[in-house]
């Protein structure tokens, strides 16, 4: 209704607007700072988009024909627009951060007004213009050029802009001593750091993703925001809200700003004191969200305090001196001054022992560095007048393990965890630890789209993924662009590439065998495979791209792609390598090859990312941020030759009580693989005998030589037939395959039929559904499943031995501090046995749950008679999130992952 209402405000010329062409455009911008920058943009945008520059102009009599006009309802320019036009402006009053656009005929010329309720729901309006003309948030920060239009035009309809979802929502440029920071200091910024060239390029990307907070980049090998001359007056000029981090209170860098003795609140009171107020007096005429409280310099603890209990309370001291100096210096009371207080870390263990913070002060719920909120408000702390945020990272520095390197967060988490945010009524203050920004521009992107409009969260993730492929490099290339970006979150989703030298830091220690190996080497195969397949298809499609895109594509898909499956290769081929000689194979020196290989082209990689754009990114890129041991280049082993001789066949688990056959389930076809081996080094010629029955290989024949290392992967579909039978020749050796029946059941969450208690989410998981408990259930008993709608699950075993349930969850933490992470199992109808997924602080059991992204726990149910069982999941705590469940006979392979499916 207030949409019809506003319509009918205009005369019925407007309402009949027809789109708004913009050849032989001036673009007419009120007098401040922001709308020059705004109309700026516009202009550079129509002219990457049409080859024609359009005039700028500060008075709309200055415009011959065609006009633009950008401004904020309250100047005059835009005023004398909306009167020419009448156009009625009262929709925008008492609004913040919308905009009013509308076309129409006066005076003999075409005007499109474009009217902001401020400074930043103008620059909207302009973003939304840039949008529909094709031009990417990302087209000068991963170089996405605009297809060309000869005759550019926009809807010239009647809108009125949506009022964001989120308040404040932003960036945290954090951990930049690795890219950002050494790219602007000697490719980029005059200041030779993080200056207000590299910002202004910075806040210009956060308008076109339509956010308005930046936390700045606050490492010691960056000179504090506030030190370099023009940041501060940049991020004005950009309408940009400055704050800070949960590290930072009162807008200082402590990192390098504090040279006063102790940071001790204890024995250095005075100086704190003062030391704050010089910045926030300097800062009082500028828009600010103001972090609140008090820990060591950089990211650790307060200094000084003997027990939680004792900084709890210090902390209510500290902040009624930080108040009161905010308000003595806005002149106004604290209750009207943006301020936030982000419980990091340990600060959650003194919110949790009941700190008390003022009223009016955002609470900022953080995550646990991993993509998973640690804890989020009751009904009751929702209703504080200062209303709650979240702070969440999609790149971090710390233990157990950095990943600074590539953005791999699956966006189905970032999803799962936003509905959490959202759900729980966290909605005033989003902000995203987005490390160097590149390259974790489409996680970003993700995460800001969801904070300006929560629509975005109802959809499947895979659908604003292809929307945004689209956007980058077009409708015919958007799915096969979304499919192969799929692919990459999913592979990294069961082990980041950082995490992949199973080592860990803070202590640093030494990378080990990967768990990847440890069933015998075939699902380290499999996820090679996986990795060999996913870059054919992004050197595919980077073939077909446009040449003016396929810097971009390099950039946002092939590098993270490439460099992903080159990591992995040389990892997982050096530890294959080790194992296949202890298995007496030959192939080990072959493997070692190809990992130096693949190291090679993670240089080569780097190298031809940081000299793309005739060296527009020179340093941005570098693969071995903080030197971890993962990175480093290994000594590559060589291995003697076995004097073992003959053909034979390598099973998928030779470790396992079925080692010597390939298992299967009869009745169910599947795909797997068995290695065709000539041992000793031996060339042999081999192909597929007569009387193959039920199983289908992948290939007729070949050599077994050197160039294979003398072995062969075949890759066998079973139709589900009875008795499968598969002989090969091998030189003048027969070899036939064994096959047995059995083998681990997966249950994938998702197979199961949603129920009231339980909803679908898809592409989370290593299963890709996992299934979610009610965000809004009640934390329950064992005694209240009465009235509990299970998921339901019905599986068959062959043999009658030894079972266990290995049960695979999302490691989430309880949604708030009410709750726990629980979830109950019955097994053909028993009664029901709770599994507790909960972890306390950094635990061992939480490290090793969030760097595999799996709470596995496992449930010995004993002997099971052969047959069909029925198993019941149901939840006890709202959010516990169900990947899958593995039914694992005795003596079945260990897999690190989820085990192959049917």
């Amino acid at each position: 209704m207030r949409r019809f209402a506003l319509i009918l405000t205009f005369t019925a010329s407007l309402v009949r607007a027809q789109p708004f062409e913009l050849n032989d455009t001036t673009i007419v911008h009120a007098g401040q700072p922001t709308m020059r920058l705004a109309a700026g943009m516009l202009a550079r945008d129509l002219e990457r988009v049409s080859g024609t520059a359009p005039a700028l102009a500060t008075r709309l009599a200055d415009c011959p024909r065609r006009c633009v006009v950008v401004g904020t309802a309250d100047s005059a320019l835009v005023q004398e627009a909306a009167r020419a036009l009448g156009a009625d402006l009262a929709p925008l009053a008492g609004q913040s951060e919308r905009y009013l656009r509308v076309a129409g005929e006066a005076g003999g010329r075409a005007l499109l007004l474009v009217a902001g309720s401020d400074r930043r729901g103008a620059v909207y309006g302009v973003v939304d213009l840039s949008r529909e003309l094709g031009v990417s948030a990302w087209e000068w920060w991963a170089d996405v050029a605009p297809a060309h239009v000869d005759r550019p035009a926009v809807d010239g309809t009647l809108r009125l802009s949506h009022a964001p979802a989120v308040a404040y929502r932003g960036i945290f440029i954090n951990d930049e001593d690795w890219g950002l920071q050494p790219w602007a200091a000697r490719t980029f910024d005059p200041a030779h750091d993080i200056g207000p060239k590299t910002y202004a390029r910075v806040f210009e990307l956060l308008w076109r993703l339509k956010a308005n907070l930046v936390w700045p980049a606050m490492h010691e090998s960056t000179r504090p925001f506030y030190t370099v001359p023009g940041n501060a007056q940049t991020a004005d000029d950009y309408a940009i809200i400055v704050g800070t981090s949960h590290a930072e209170p009162m807008m200082r860098n402590n990192v390098r700003e504090w040279k006063s003795g102790p940071f001790d609140w204890f024995r250095n009171r005075d100086r704190l004191v003062d030391y704050w107020r010089t910045r926030i007096d300097e800062v009082k005429d500028m828009e600010t969200m103001t972090s609140l409280g008090l820990r060591g310099v950089h990211d650790s603890a307060m200094e000084g305090a003997a027990s939680p209990e004792q900084a709890r309370d210090t902390l209510q001291d500290v902040f009624k001196v930080q108040r009161a100096m905010l308000g003595e210096a806005q002149g106004k009371p604290p209750a009207g001054i943006p301020q936030a207080f982000t419980m990091y870390k340990e600060v959650l263990d003194y919110w949790n022992l009941g700190l008390a913070v003022p009223d009016d002060v955002t609470l900022v719920w953080p995550d646990d560095n991993y993509g998973y909120l640690a804890q989020l408000g009751t009904d009751k702390e929702g209703r504080r007048a200062g209303g709650q945020g979240i702070y969440y990272h999609v790149s971090y520095w710390g233990r157990p393990h950095d990943y600074l390197w590539l953005g791999t967060t699956h966006p189905s988490l970032i999803r799962d965890q936003l509905e959490r945010a959202w759900a729980t009524g966290a909605r005033r203050l989003w902000v995203l630890n987005v490390g160097d920004i590149k390259p974790a521009e489409y996680l970003t992107q993700y995460f800001l789209d969801a904070a300006f409009d929560a629509d975005v969260l109802r959809q499947d993730p895979a659908r604003h993924l292809e929307a945004w492929a689209a956007t980058q490099f077009g409708r015919v290339h958007a799915a096969e662009t979304a499919a192969i970006l799929r692919e990459y979150y999913r592979l990294a989703w069961e082990r980041r590439p950082e995490f992949m030298g199973w080592s860990q830091t803070e202590p640093t220690r030494p990378v080990r065998t990967t768990a990847y190996v440890r069933t015998g080497g075939d699902e380290a195969e499999r996820r090679l495979a996986d990795y060999r397949a996913l870059t054919a298809r992004a050197e595919a499609l980077a073939a077909r791209i446009p040449a003016r895109l396929r810097d971009a594509f390099f950039e946002l898909v092939l590098y993270p792609v490439r460099s992903s499956a080159n990591l992995n290769t040389r990892i997982l081929k050096l530890d294959l390598a080790a194992e296949y000689a202890r298995q007496q194979r030959p192939s080990s020196n072959l493997y070692v090859r190809q990992a130096r290989a693949a190291h090679a082209g993670l240089v080569a990689d780097a190298a031809a990312y940081n000299g793309l754009a005739d060296g527009k990114w020179r340093g941005i890129m570098d693969i071995a941020p903080r030197r971890l041991p993962v990175f480093a280049e290994p000594v590559y082993p060589t291995w003697s030759v076995s004097s073992r001789r003959g053909c034979g066949i390598v099973y998928p688990a030779p470790f396992a009580v079925d080692g010597d056959r390939l298992v299967l389930r009869r009745g169910r076809p599947a795909t797997r693989t068995v290695t065709l081996v000539s041992y000793g080094g031996q060339d042999a010629r081999w192909s597929v005998r007569a009387g193959t029955r039920a199983v289908q290989a992948d290939l007729d024949g070949g050599m077994l030589d050197a160039a294979h290392g003398h072995e062969q992967r075949i890759v066998l579909r079973y139709d589900g037939g009875a008795d499968p039978a598969l002989s090969l020749q091998c030189g003048e050796q027969a070899v036939k395959v064994r096959f047995g029946e059995g083998g681990i059941v997966v249950l994938r969450a998702g197979s199961a039929a949603a129920t009231r208690d339980w909803t679908p989410q898809p592409g989370l998981g290593t299963s890709g559904g996992a299934m979610r408990a009610r965000l809004d259930l009640p934390s329950r008993a064992l005694a209240d499943l009465a009235a509990s709608a299970p998921l339901q699950y019905r599986f068959a075993t062959a043999g009658d031995g030894e079972v266990q349930l290995r049960l695979v969850a999302v490691p989430e933490h309880p949604l708030t501090a009410a709750n726990r992470v629980r979830f109950a199992v019955s097994l053909d109808g028993a009664a029901p046995e709770v599994v507790d997924i909960t972890t306390v602080g950094r635990s061992e059991q939480w490290k090793e749950d969030v760097l595999s992204n799996m709470a596995v726990r496992t449930w010995g149910v004993g002997r099971l008679a052969p047959g069909m069982h029925t198993l019941a999941v149901h939840a006890l705590d709202p959010g516990v999130v169900l990947d899958r469940i593995d039914v694992v006979p005795d003596g079945a392979p260990d897999d690190y992952g989820m085990p192959p499916a049917d």
